[in-house]
């Protein structure tokens, strides 16, 4: 009867290591099933999320080779580096919103008690720039030129404002 009982329980454990086995075997496979499918969606919404991106800074300073050229000169000492001027041209045209009647190159007059201050600034090129503007209440944006002066310093003409409406 020992040893029957013995034989049972043998084969009862022989079983039992069998059955966990392939539980534990067919759920690492799952989990590596689950990873490689998280993994690749979140590979393709990167690669989106990077297209995406690429296709809005088309037009920006940074990416355009033809601008960046343009601010290489013959000249070594008169040569200005893209990466250094972006920052400046933003500051410059920020620091205008000082001004108590309002940024004068928002192209719009104050209306009513609040002045119009620009918010955010993009260097699409080696010439324009636009910008939004705001006096709390109404919105717009403006596309500028500017210009780096021989002694540079930076200079700016309204192109076109436009506002929203309410």
């Amino acid at each position: 009867m020992k040893k029957s009982f013995l034989l049972y329980a043998f084969i009862l454990l022989v079983l039992i290591n069998v059955f966990t086995y392939s539980f534990l075997n067919s759920e690492v496979k799952f989990e590596q099933n689950r990873y490689e499918r998280t993994t690749k969606k979140l590979r393709d919404s990167l690669n989106s999320v990077t297209a995406k991106l690429n296709d809005a800074n088309y037009f920006s300073l940074e990416k355009n080779e033809n601008a960046q050229n343009y601010f290489d000169s013959a000249v070594a000492n008169k040569t200005i580096a893209y990466e250094k001027l972006i920052p400046i041209v933003t500051e410059k045209l920020m620091d205008l919103n000082a001004n108590p009647k309002g940024n004068p190159y928002t192209g719009q007059d104050q209306i009513g008690e609040n002045k119009f201050v620009i918010n955010k600034v993009k260097v699409l090129n080696h010439r324009w720039i636009i910008a939004d503007y705001s006096d709390g209440k109404i919105w717009g944006e403006v596309l500028l030129k500017y210009f780096v002066n021989e002694d540079e310093s930076i200079s700016f003409e309204v192109m076109e404002s436009l506002l929203y409406a309410k």
